[in-house]
């Protein structure tokens, strides 16, 4: 139009110059706006060119495929995009906004990489999903956009009964920038804004609100959450009925147990969790001494002393007087006062789990005392019946079998042998007996164990021995592993009175996950389980698990002492297995033991037996034992069976008195015999410093504990070995010999 004009004013003009002038400058603009409509014509089939080539190449793509211009207006989009609502939308950011929360940087970003480096690549985790999203330029100025979906981490609607909470994200204004599965599953259908949803009352949401949902109004609670650039998370969470009255949530819907209470003691109210949790039925005259007990003083005067401010707000756990199963309640008093009056409102908290652990704390803390009581008593008893029966042997070596005391001395020793093994079953309750563990093929155990069991169990009972053909070895002390199966064969017995079958079911098992049973882990692994099933009167649900407790037994007095089980359990446990306990009173017990398996039986072979060894193993060379022993008839029976040998004996009461020895005389020394627990210095202590001048010389320690409870002490010391007590005058003479020899 310029160039036009121009040429008209050229025309009318009368100078010539000026003329020629215009004229020139109309052609010139005249030809740019030529120039400039051919290059927009131009411009535009090419980018019609790209488009329609985009649709024939991404129209049947599986993922999300967009194009814009420059600055995001939607130019394109292809049949995965349309189908799922988002070919509709107007620009780049519309189409992210519903998914990414922070849309119009994103879109910003990969605009801005685009213009530098030609082309934006990056993964959005998003809340259902993690997404990639990729955007390069193409020809006519056009940014292609790919939405790929990597990874679905949830979708709600697809998976019933996992439901997770409705919730939105909403931006500054209100607009609804997120709904996840539940959220839509709610409402129905994707929602704008916060007024599509809650009405008038968007602008001031309060704990509990009407919603719009898919079957209509419903009132549900609400809790709002501040994220991040002015944007919020809305948690939305129907209720059954309706929760709120004027704005205030209902004393009934309330998710914690509550009982209002006069101050004598009358319910008052109850929300629907107390009901729930005390599982009866109240009516205007229900007290709370009709719901619980164990108080131990009056309920009712609890609740008086409360209600006049006597007391401190603590609570008390009581037992619930319901008839199905044991619940324990924290109970805690808050004293309120209404027009004048003083009313009580009581907290209800199901503490039964946590009485429960604390009953097996205090279990296994009673235990445990026990247990070291135990430990203890069989030390002073070892001690006594090392010189009981050293002392016995001494005097047999000087009486033969025409002797008349013979008789009485064999007694002696029979009896304290007998003593000695009612202490090994004190220390194997206490898991701190002394084993000696070999390989054993439970099949050929079992085999020679029979013959005695059978005598055991009587003709009114039969015993049935199933073995697994292929069964892997296990490590175990043969003689205790013996004693447990016995124990059991024996309860199986008095379980069945009028008679009936015993059977031994032994397997190999192998576990490619953990069992959980009866507070216990059994790792993954390879296991030869035995089984003693009888068919006995069963054992009753509440006692199924004392069995194993120390002197807990249902037979009448004189039948049994209950530390049969507590010794089995015991034995079990130091052997690095498991006992597990199933009943079913009038049907019968069964009790498994689990052993980790050692390998394959075939693969050892068992070793000869060895000839008893005499009292008084024949004399080779003599040599120098320093005698460490507290008590005081051990070291006279120790000292006096050592010169007998030949040894030279030097005695100590203490480790104090044997490091005066040592460094005030400085004598030559073959071997130290030494007790192990002693009042002041220990054993392995005076061991370590007497080492310093001495430090070749091996070392016996004698204990009437089990090796295991010094075995970290005693893996320090070289050269060092361990002689239970009691022992005899041959194992002591035996063990020195060989320790002197090695010197």
């Amino acid at each position: 139009m310029a160039a036009i004009a121009m040429a008209v004013t050229a025309l009318v003009l009368d100078q010539g110059m000026l003329r020629l002038a215009m004229i020139l400058a109309s052609g010139l603009l005249g030809g740019a706006w030529a120039a400039t409509v051919l290059f927009a014509l131009k411009k535009a089939a090419g980018r019609r060119a790209v488009l329609d080539l985009l649709q024939r190449l991404q129209e049947q793509a599986d993922d999300k495929v967009f194009a814009t211009d420059g600055d995001g207006r939607l130019l394109y989009a292809n049949k995965v995009a349309h189908d799922a609502g988002d070919g509709a939308h107007d620009l780049m950011i519309d189409v992210l906004a519903g998914q990414v929360l922070d849309a119009e940087t994103k879109v910003a970003d990969a605009i801005e990489a685009c213009k530098t480096s030609g082309r934006f690549e990056e993964e959005i985790n998003l809340r259902n999903s993690t997404v990639k999203l990729k955007a390069q330029v193409v020809e006519a100025g056009i940014l292609v956009w790919e939405v790929q979906k990597v990874q679905v981490v949830s979708d709600i609607s697809a998976s019933a009964g996992n439901t997770r909470l409705p919730m939105l994200t909403v931006g500054r204004s209100g607009t609804v920038l997120f709904m996840n599965a539940a959220a839509r599953q709610l409402l129905g259908e994707r929602k704008k804004t916060l007024v599509d949803i809650f009405g008038a009352g968007a602008d001031d949401l309060k704990d509990a609100n009407l919603v719009h949902t898919a079957t209509g109004e419903q009132q549900c609670l609400v809790a709002e959450y501040d994220t991040t650039a002015g944007r919020r998370e809305v948690y939305i969470l129907p209720t059954e009925t309706q929760a709120v009255r004027d704005g205030e949530v209902q004393f009934d819907e309330l998710p914690v147990a509550l009982l209002k209470l006069e101050p004598e003691g009358r319910v008052i109210l109850a929300n629907r969790a107390a009901r729930n949790l005390l599982q009866q039925e109240l009516s205007a005259e229900t007290v709370m001494s009709d719901l619980m007990e164990g108080l131990g003083r009056s309920i009712r005067d609890w609740l008086v002393d409360a209600a006049d401010g006597k007391t401190a707000n603590l609570s008390e756990f009581l037992r619930l007087k319901r008839e199905d199963k044991e619940v324990i309640v924290q109970v805690s008093l808050n004293r309120v006062v209404e027009g004048g009056d003083a009313a009580l409102i009581a907290v209800l908290s199901d503490a039964t789990e946590l009485k429960s652990l604390e009953a097996q704390f205090v279990q296994s803390q009673k235990m445990q005392a026990i247990g070291q009581l135990a430990g203890g008593v069989a030390h002073d008893f070892n001690n006594l019946l090392t010189a009981i029966s050293g002392h016995c042997d001494l005097l047999l070596l000087r009486h033969d079998q025409g002797d008349g005391d013979y008789a009485d001395l064999i007694q002696i020793n029979q009896n304290a042998n007998r003593a000695a093994a009612l202490v090994g079953q004190l220390l194997a309750f206490s898991r701190k007996q002394n084993l000696r563990p070999e390989v054993l093929d439970l099949r050929n155990t079992l085999a020679d164990l029979t013959h005695l069991l059978n005598r055991l169990v009587g003709e009114r009972v039969s015993l049935n021995l199933n073995n697994d053909p292929v069964l892997p070895a296990i490590r175990a002390d043969k003689r205790q592993l013996e004693q447990v199966l016995m124990n059991l064969v024996v309860n199986a017995r008095d379980a069945m009175p009028e008679g009936g079958e015993i059977q031994i079911i032994t397997e190999g098992v192998e576990l490619s996950e953990p069992l959980e049973r009866d507070r216990v882990v059994v790792p993954v692994g390879k296991y030869v389980s035995v089984a003693v099933r009888d068919e006995g009167v069963g054992i009753a649900q509440d006692k199924i698990q004392k069995v194993f407790e120390p002197f807990f037994t249902t037979k009448r007095t004189g039948e049994g002492t209950g530390l049969g089980l507590s010794t089995a359990y015991g034995i079990i446990k130091q052997t690095g297995g498991y006992i597990f306990v199933d009943s079913t009173e009038g049907v019968g017990t069964t009790f498994t033991l689990m052993f980790p398996a050692h390998g394959a039986a075939e693969a050892f072979v068992a070793a000869p037996e060895t000839v008893a060894r005499p009292d008084l193993p024949a004399v080779e060379h003599s040599g120098v034992v320093l005698l460490v022993e507290d008590e005081a008839p051990v070291r006279s029976f120790a000292a006096r069976a050592l010169k007998m040998r030949g040894f030279t004996v030097l005695e100590a009461a203490s480790g104090e008195d044997a490091l005066e020895l040592l460094a005030s005389e400085k004598p030559r020394v073959d071997v130290f015999v030494s007790d192990v627990i002693m009042p002041g210095i220990d054993g392995p202590s005076w061991i370590r410093q007497a080492r310093d001048v001495y430090p070749e010389v091996p070392v016996i320690f004698v204990s009437g504990y089990a090796e295991d409870s010094f075995s970290d002490d005693q893996a320090q010391i070289e050269n060092s070995s361990f002689l239970p007590k009691p022992f005899s005058l041959g194992d002591l003479t035996e063990a020195v010999q060989a320790r002197v020899g090695k010197a």
